[in-house]
Formats: structure tokens, sequence, C-alpha cells
């Protein structure tokens, strides 16, 4: 029972991961807005384009807000940045693939 709580509870962690976003984006584009912020990035590579959306959030316009919620002190964005990286290096395969074939993904 154990490993199935462990499952059910990474699986509920990378729907919110940035690669599920943007591993295959419909017609090649993506928004990265945070809190209605708008990113100044124009466009995102596929490979590694969790970490790369993550990053995009904080190229963003400024805001006085801070920047999301926390887990022990651990920005969900830094949390959400490491599971990203994990993730983009085991589809690094595909990710090649479909940067060679439809290069980059636009950003808003």
């Amino acid at each position: 029972m154990p490993k199935v709580a462990t499952l059910l509870f990474l699986l509920m962690i990378c729907q919110a991961c940035a690669t599920v976003k943007t591993v295959n984006p419909s017609g090649n584009h993506v928004d990265i807005a945070y809190y209605d912020k708008k990113s100044y990035c124009d466009s995102i590579p596929r490979i590694y384009s969790g970490l790369s959306h993550n990053l995009c959030l904080m190229y963003g316009e400024p805001s006085k807000q801070v920047i999301g919620n926390s887990f022990s002190g651990v920005p969900y964005l830094l949390i959400d940045s490491v599971l990203s990286a994990a993730t983009d290096t085991l589809i690094l395969p595909y990710t090649i693939y479909t940067q060679t074939k439809k290069g980059s993904i636009k950003v808003n």
C-alpha cells in the first residue's frame, strides 16, 4: 500500500510539472504567466523545456507579490524546477528529435 500511495503522490506532482505542460503543446505555443504577469521570453527550446518554462516564469514583469507558495520554506517553483530537470533528462531523446523537427516552442 505505501508504494501505491507514493506512486499516486508522484503522479499528482507531475500534473503540475512544467515538463508536462511543455513536452507537446498544442499549436506549438505555451502561455507563461504568473499572477497575470507575462514573461519576457519569446520562445523556449524543447530540450529541457520544463526547466526553461520555470526560468521564464522568473523572467517576467515585476510584481510586488512573493513568487508562489512554499513547502517548508522551499518555494514550489524550485521544487518543480528540480522535478522538471529530472523529467526533462528522462525524455531527452524525444525532445532532441522534436527540437530538430519542429523547432522551439513559442511563448505568449
